[in-house]
């Protein structure tokens, strides 16, 4: 791929951890100010940690911007919420509509990372949730590659993590739930300190799960492989990027692997509405094929871009224009 597409990109601020702060967000029906979006010290969500939500991207496309998959991210949300026993008070079609309006409020033009949240507000104290208000917010800013353009070109370093992958016993796997993300936290800080830019966690039985924010993919002779959502959640790029897969002829299975089998796979690569397509050159200290983007990833990771922004008319429904 040229390295003027990825100039084309934007810069990443630290790896994608810094924000543009934006003018408005839209907070229950309404937008308001950056600065004056505030909730109360007492907010349930913020001791008990039960609040759904959602990563969403729009990217500066040659029509203008564009919001990938809005609705399936939106209808992912719900369900989120419906897991998790909140009621949402408002539509999918008006939670649609509202991330359009803060794109356009707000005035984008460029890449644009946008948070919808579902949250219980202040109200009521304890553990039981069901009486507490809920509230409804939506962010959105700037935001460069998550893990650095750099990490899209020529791949990240990587630990596995000594934390396991939430079970499926004790947590909601299929919901984008707060809470879920504390263990995600702990390994992505782990992993960081160990000097690597990301986690992978492997699930109560040692085998691979996903990254911290994001599904994992190895290639082995040929053959794009990628671990079954069991425990984790349903992704949208995952799903893309299979599809992409699938339509180009590539042998694919979904089926668990083992840390060995990373470490002796030909290329790897994380995949995510955050990390999108971005390659791993290494894991424990492994090198994974010749410590550099493989060419199924470069190929993959190319035809994701095209979709995304907008050159690849098969998928032209899988884009809302602002």
């Amino acid at each position: 791929m040229p390295k003027a597409y990825f100039l084309s990109y934007g810069t990443a601020k630290s790896g994608g951890n810094s924000m543009d702060k934006s003018e408005y967000i839209w907070m229950d029906g309404e937008m308001v100010e950056w600065d004056q979006a505030k909730v109360h010290v007492l907010t349930h969500t913020l001791h008990y940690g039960n609040a759904v939500f959602e990563g969403v991207r729009a990217y500066k496309t040659a029509k203008g911007l564009a919001i990938f998959k809005l609705r399936e991210h939106t209808k992912r949300l719900l369900n989120s919420a419906k897991i998790c026993l909140i009621k949402c008070p408002h539509t999918q079609e008006s939670l649609e509509q509202a991330q359009i309006e803060v794109l356009q409020k707000n005035g984008f033009t460029e890449n644009t990372y946008i948070r919808p949240l579902i949250y219980l507000g202040y109200g009521i104290m304890g553990v039981s949730h069901t009486k507490a208000p809920v509230n409804t917010a939506i962010a959105a800013w700037n935001w460069g590659a998550y893990l650095g353009d750099e990490g899209l070109e020529q791949g990240i370093r990587v630990k596995i993590s000594s934390f396991a992958r939430n079970s499926v016993k004790s947590t909601l796997g299929k919901a984008k739930v707060a809470a879920n993300y504390f263990n995600s936290q702990m390994a992505k800080y782990e992993a960081i300190e160990a000097g690597y830019e990301e986690a992978l966690l492997l699930d109560e039985q040692g085998f691979i799960a996903e990254g911290s924010g994001e599904c994992f993919f190895i290639v082995r002779d040929g053959v794009l492989i990628t671990p079954p959502n069991d425990n984790s959640l349903e992704s949208l790029t995952q799903k893309t990027v299979l599809e992409i897969a699938r339509n180009s002829g590539m042998k694919i299975e979904v089926r668990r692997i083992t840390r060995d089998e990373v470490y002796i796979c030909d290329e790897a690569f994380f995949t995510g509405t955050a990390a999108e397509v971005t390659p791993i050159n290494e894991v424990d200290h492994r090198i994974i094929g010749n410590g550099k983007r493989g060419p199924i990833t470069a190929e993959l990771q190319s035809a994701y871009f095209d979709i995304v922004y907008g050159r690849n008319e098969n998928y032209a429904g899988d884009l809302t224009y602002i």
